[in-house]
């Protein structure tokens, strides 16, 4: 059963002159069937429910994908929300603070953290889960407080748990790809590459680990696919009269970050 089937079956079970459906996080749909079906239920006779949605999305280009189609039968209002500053971040977190036991937290970690949210995302959830990291190192390491150091700390392994998080379900050869890419980046003081050249070193790690490469386009397909979840992004260049147009692709991340992230997914 898809979400389709899902509201379909809300509308025969209820009857109701309208419905308002929210999709968080609209830009991880695998297409647009969806939103298709939706704003053109009562045209195409499917309902006669109207029905509104609210599509929720931090990539503010997603727009810019939708087909022409789709796009104008939505009609819709765009509202662009500002990232949260410093002093609203700082309250969000002096919310959870009861989470911890009394006299842990020095009282720098809530300001440290909500700074460094502010200055670098201005993520709500991202300065929650940096806070709640730095409680989970300090505990690690049997300190009795929580310390700025703990924050620091926490920064970087919050932004691999995400990471890791994106890219736990990805296939094997996705991972071999992405470790090519983190490997040339960390070598090469240029930070976009040609799919042939991440292509040769991904050849060699999946033969390290076993695996029968994957053809070449098939490689450039995944790599494509990366740039659509925020990864990589890829683009075309020319290389002049002799070379033409090719594809060139750069990590969105650290290679750092990206080392840690798929070494915890492989497991001790």
């Amino acid at each position: 059963m898809d979400y389709r089937d899902i509201t379909w079956d809300l509308l025969s079970d209820y009857d109701v002159d309208s419905l308002v459906v929210i999709l968080d996080e609209i830009d991880k749909l695998e297409n647009e069937d969806l939103l298709r079906s939706l704003s053109r239920a009562r045209e195409s006779g499917k309902s006669n429910t109207f029905i509104g949605v609210i599509c929720i999305s931090n990539k503010i280009e997603y727009r810019e994908r939708l087909n022409e189609r789709v796009d104008s039968s939505l009609q819709d209002n765009e509202l662009v929300f500002d990232p949260y500053g410093a002093t609203q971040l700082r309250a969000i977190l002096e919310n959870r603070k009861d989470a911890f036991k009394p006299g842990v937290l020095s009282d720098e970690v809530i300001p440290k953290t909500a700074a460094l949210a502010a200055r670098e995302h201005g993520d709500a959830r991202k300065a929650v889960e940096t806070f709640y990291e730095a409680g989970r190192l300090a505990e690690k390491n049997g300190d009795g407080q929580v310390t700025e150091a703990h924050v620091d700390e926490a920064i970087t392994q919050a932004e691999v748990n995400r990471f890791h998080r994106l890219v736990s379900g990805q296939t094997p050869h996705v991972k071999y790809i992405l470790r090519a890419l983190a490997a040339l980046t960390a070598s090469e003081e240029k930070k976009q590459f040609r799919t042939a050249k991440i292509y040769d070193l991904y050849t060699t790690i999946a033969t390290q680990e076993g695996s029968d490469p994957l053809s070449h386009d098939r490689v450039r397909r995944l790599l494509k696919e990366q740039a659509f979840l925020g990864i990589t992004e890829s683009e075309h260049t020319g290389g002049g009269d002799r070379e033409g147009s090719y594809l060139v692709h750069r990590l969105m991340r650290d290679p750092d970050i990206v080392f840690n992230a798929l070494n915890a997914d492989r497991g001790p």
